[in-house]
């Protein structure tokens, strides 16, 4: 009998066969802890079901329903008079969209829409960079300016367009009477009623779509408050140490907005783009409140909601409806197709 030097003995009996947990089946220890683990999964999946059904329920009420049946609307023959008759599955055609396409005035409407969203995206971030750039030093007064550009945002729309409609009056607006008592204008400007304006500019004359350019301000000035947050937010990101790098090598400061900043506000200006086109693009109330779609500033919004109202035809509007959100998508897939992977490098 062998003994360890403390007599310790390690002789004993044989090991038993199946007495050792060591000699179970492979795995057949960790069965427990599998099975306390999936069903522990199953109460955290049934948790969170639980808790966000409300918000599907939400969704399913307040988008996904009302998405299907303007689809299926847009494929029926609906009238006002008969859509309480009409269900979801009925006799689907395609004369909506025919109509709607081919109807006079549906091609210029489309183009109407195309340059204002595109015009009105690209001159609101311009004038929120501008503001972000020129408010982003401290000052004495900083918050109080910065506040104050948050009004056109924040203010309703039927105020904000009421003020535009009084201020641009061509009988008792205030700009008529400063550009004829103090700029030297002949006779006042129908901004809102005028659908083109002859100007002449170094000798040419010129034919300005007044009231398609003037709710294109009115869009950029009510929308310029949100780059500028967005903007103002970015900017504060950007380190200092690169500026004063740039002032250490004698940069100009359009060479430090160039170089430095401009590559730092690249991905905030695409993001910026694609969601303030979404939104132009789908605009409404702006166009309708200030010039009801006349004077060559009727977009497919305005047209369906005439469509809607004034005919009666609710399948031709949600056709055209359709049609819009068709078109929005292509456009806005072309975009992030054509440059998503540069901004996303950038």
């Amino acid at each position: 009998m062998t003994q360890l030097a403390g007599g310790s003995d390690l002789s004993g009996p044989p090991p038993v066969p199946g007495d050792d947990k060591e000699d179970a089946r492979p795995g057949e220890h960790l069965l427990p802890a599998r099975r306390g683990r999936s069903r522990r999964s199953r109460e955290e999946n049934r948790a969170g079901l639980l808790l966000i059904s409300p918000t599907l329920v939400i969704i399913t009420v307040a988008v996904v329903i009302p998405i299907i049946w303007a689809i299926a609307l847009a494929f029926q023959n609906v009238r006002l008079i008969n859509i309480r008759e009409t269900g979801l599955f009925g006799s689907y055609t395609l004369d909506n969209f025919i109509e709607v396409i081919t109807s006079p005035g549906f091609v210029s409407a489309l183009w109407t829409t195309i340059v204002y969203s595109v015009c009105g995206t690209a001159l609101a971030i311009g004038i929120g960079l501008i503001a972000a750039l020129a408010l982003r030093k401290p000052f004495r007064g900083r918050g109080i300016i910065r506040a104050s550009l948050l009004l056109p945002y924040v203010a309703p729309v039927v105020a904000a367009t009421f003020v535009w409609t009084t201020l641009l009056n061509p009988q008792f607006g205030f700009v008529n009477w400063f550009g004829q008592n103090v700029l030297g204008w002949e006779e006042p400007v129908a901004f809102l009623s005028q659908r083109s304006l002859p100007v002449s500019i170094f000798g040419l004359q010129v034919d300005l779509t007044i009231a398609l350019i003037t709710v294109i301000c009115f869009e950029a000035w009510r929308s310029f408050p949100f780059a500028f947050l967005f903007l103002t937010a970015r900017l504060q990101a950007v380190p200092e140490v690169l500026d004063e790098a740039a002032r250490i090598d004698g940069a100009t400061p359009s060479q430090r907005f160039w170089h430095i900043l401009w590559p730092q506000l690249l991905p905030t200006i695409a993001v910026l783009s694609v969601l303030r086109f979404i939104w132009t693009f789908n605009n409404f109330d702006d166009i309708y409140l200030l010039t009801g779609g006349g004077a060559g500033t009727q977009v497919v919004a305005v047209r369906v909601f005439d469509y809607m109202t004034a005919r009666g035809d609710i399948g031709a509007a949600a056709a055209q409806a359709l049609v819009l959100a068709v078109i929005l998508a292509v456009l806005v897939g072309v975009y992030l197709k054509l440059f998503g992977r540069q901004e996303e490098q950038a």
